[in-house]
């Protein structure tokens, strides 16, 4: 498959490499940032061109591939499709609908891979799990194709099935993520070191890989222990961010802990 990757940001770092090494080849790479797009362009290696302007794509690419943040697809697609006309066109994103792409091409549709990626650490693709979603059965088939190239999990999703999956994700990785840094910020305050939660963290996230979350589920919360809530909270008191959320999440686990009682 000949691909134009456009874009040249952590998902297009990772999943340039990745179409290469599944046998794809990467004729050329754009970028808002023509030095970004040389970086990734000179890791793809030899036939690998960079572009600085749309209207200088290849014609002759089977796909065109648009790894941008989501308020620049759009725009990229249309630029695009004044030099491509129907070709291919697919994102990357995982809560934009592939109508975006209605008026600018009649074959389109969307690769999104599940995972967080930065460009400073790789990723083994075939444990990624990869939803697509094509305009046609054709283009489907043919999204399904390339992405099994890639992962050994293909899922093909609707949109709104894919932008709750996004929304999950969100759950499960940006705001955890982001319970870290709480956590690290609330330690720091006691000059004590996250270092010390990293095995504890690991743990977690391994149960979590064979089990139901609200099976693991550990916890004052999740035991009904108030007294432990209680004193946490009264340490919380003058940090209100992380007052609100511990109080509002320990609500959840108990409700979610009153729920399963319920129904057994």
């Amino acid at each position: 498959m000949k691909i134009v990757l456009l874009g040249s940001g952590n998902v297009a770092t990772q999943l340039g490499p990745a179409l290469k090494e599944a046998g794809h080849q990467i004729l050329q790479v754009w970028s808002r940032s023509e030095a970004n797009a040389k970086i990734l362009a000179n890791k793809l290696g030899v036939g690998t061109e960079v572009i600085g302007q749309l209207a200088t794509v290849n014609m002759n690419a089977d796909m065109y591939l648009i790894a941008v943040n989501d308020k620049a697809i759009r725009e990229v697609a249309e630029a695009l499709s004044l030099s491509i006309g129907d070709r291919l066109l697919v994102h990357t994103s995982g809560s934009t609908d592939i109508t975006l792409f209605d008026g600018l091409s009649s074959t389109f549709g969307v690769m999104w891979p599940i995972q967080t990626f930065s460009k400073i650490k790789s990723v083994d693709f075939k444990r990624i799990p990869i939803a697509i979603e094509g305009s046609s059965v054709i283009v489907t088939a043919t999204l399904r194709t390339i992405a099994q190239s890639l992962s050994e999990k293909v899922v093909e999703m609707s949109a709104v099935q894919r932008t709750f999956f996004h929304i999950a994700a969100v759950f499960a990785c940006n705001f955890t993520n982001h319970l870290y840094y709480l956590a690290d910020q609330i330690l720091q305050d006691q000059h004590l070191d996250f270092d010390m939660l990293r095995p504890l963290i690991l743990e977690t996230a391994e149960k979590v890989q064979t089990n139901r979350p609200i099976g693991v589920q550990t916890g004052p919360a999740i035991r009904g222990d108030q007294h432990i809530l209680d004193k946490h909270l009264a340490l919380l008191k003058d940090n209100l961010i992380a007052f609100e959320l511990y109080r509002k999440i320990s609500e959840c686990i108990m409700q979610s802990r009153d729920h399963i009682q319920s129904t057994r």
